[in-house]
C-alpha cells in the first residue's frame, strides 16, 4: 500500500498539468496589439493638428518674458512632426501607411494660406515613403506654420478657432481613419469662443471664457461642487469617439483666479468623457524643451 500511495502522489503534478486552464477571451483589438508588440510592428498613425489662432497668440496683448506663446506653439508643432518622423524611420517600409495634417477652423479666406495648409497634408505609403520625403516633414512643419503664425500676428485680425463646431461637424471626416491610431493635437489656451458657435442648453455651453467662469461663480474653492450641482460644462458635440485620442497643449489660465486651471481641465475632461474619448492628456503652456518628452511619449507610445 505504501508503494501505491507514493505512486499516486508522484502522478499528481502530471494530472494537475493536464488540467485545462480557464480560457481568456481577447477582443480583436487586443489580439492585433499583442501581435504588433511581439513582431515589433508599429501602428499606422493618423495625426491631425488643430490651431487656435485667436488673440491668445498676440505678443502685445499677452506678452511673456520667457517665450512668446506663438513661439511655444511652433515648438510643439516641431516636436509633433519630429515624433511622426521618428515613427516612420523606425517602421518597415512595406508597412508604412501613415498620415499627418494641420487644420485651421474656420478655414481662412486667403487662397495662398490655404495652399500652405494643403502642403502640410502628407500621406506616406510604401510606394512614396522615400528617405528624402520623410526627412522633409520637419522642415515643412517648421517653415509653413511659422508663416501662418507670423501672418496672423501681422494682420492683427485673429480668426479664432471654432473648436466646438469642428468636433461636431468635421472630426469624423477629417481626423479619424479606419485601422489607424488617430491622434488629434489641439493647440489652445483652453478657452473656447467663436462668434458662430455661441450655444447654451441650460447650464451647458459651446464656449468657455474667463468671463463665463466668473459669471458662474467658479472662482472659489467651491468650484467643483458648483459644477456638479449646476451641471456646468460643454455641450457634447459628438459621440462614440473612442477611436480618437487627443493631446491638448498650451493651457494658459487667467492668473487672477487660482482655480481657473482646475475649471478648464474639468470642462475639457468631462467633455471628452461624454463624447467617448478614452485616451487624452491636457497640458499647460510649458516651454517646448520641457514639453518634448510629453509629446513624444504620447505619440510614440505602443
Amino acid at each position: 500500500m505504501r508503494k501505491t500511495y507514493y505512486y499516486i502522489i508522484a502522478l499528481l503534478p502530471f494530472f494537475q498539468a493536464c488540467k485545462e486552464e480557464p480560457r481568456v477571451l481577447e477582443s480583436p483589438t487586443s489580439k492585433i496589439e499583442a501581435v504588433r508588440k511581439l513582431s515589433g510592428e508599429r501602428p499606422d498613425l493618423n495625426i491631425s493638428l488643430l490651431l487656435d489662432l485667436s488673440d491668445r497668440i498676440n505678443p502685445d496683448k499677452f506678452p511673456d518674458a520667457a517665450m512668446e506663446f506663438y513661439e511655444r506653439d511652433l515648438g510643439y508643432i516641431n516636436t509633433v512632426a519630429n515624433s511622426f518622423e521618428i515613427h516612420l524611420r523606425n517602421k518597415r517600409t512595406l508597412k508604412i501607411n501613415d498620415k499627418i495634417q494641420l487644420y485651421i477652423d474656420p478655414e481662412p479666406a486667403d487662397k495662398e494660406l490655404n495652399k500652405k495648409l494643403n502642403s502640410l497634408k502628407l500621406t506616406f505609403s510604401r510606394e512614396n515613403a522615400t528617405k528624402e520625403k520623410i526627412i522633409s516633414i520637419s522642415e515643412k512643419y517648421d517653415s509653413v506654420p511659422r508663416l501662418i503664425y507670423e501672418s496672423a500676428i501681422t494682420d492683427d485680425a485673429y480668426i479664432g478657432s471654432d473648436i466646438w463646431r469642428f468636433f461636431k461637424s468635421k472630426i469624423t471626416d477629417f481626423c479619424i481613419a479606419e485601422n489607424h491610431r488617430n491622434i488629434l493635437v489641439i493647440l489652445t489656451d483652453g478657452y473656447i469662443y467663436h462668434k458662430n458657435a455661441l450655444l447654451k442648453e441650460e447650464n451647458l455651453t459651446s464656449y468657455l471664457t474667463p468671463q463665463t467662469i466668473r459669471q458662474n461663480g467658479l472662482n472659489s474653492n467651491k468650484w467643483k461642487e458648483k459644477i456638479e450641482e449646476k451641471n456646468y460644462g460643454f455641450i457634447p458635440a459628438n459621440k462614440n469617439l473612442d477611436k480618437l485620442e487627443v493631446l491638448i497643449l498650451g493651457i494658459n489660465p487667467d492668473v487672477k483666479n487660482p482655480y481657473e486651471e482646475d475649471v478648464i481641465y474639468k470642462y475639457w475632461s468631462d467633455w471628452f468623457d461624454e463624447m467617448g474619448i478614452k485616451n487624452y492628456e491636457i497640458k499647460n503652456a510649458l516651454i517646448p524643451s520641457n514639453m518634448e518628452k510629453i509629446i513624444e511619449g504620447f505619440i510614440l507610445q505602443e
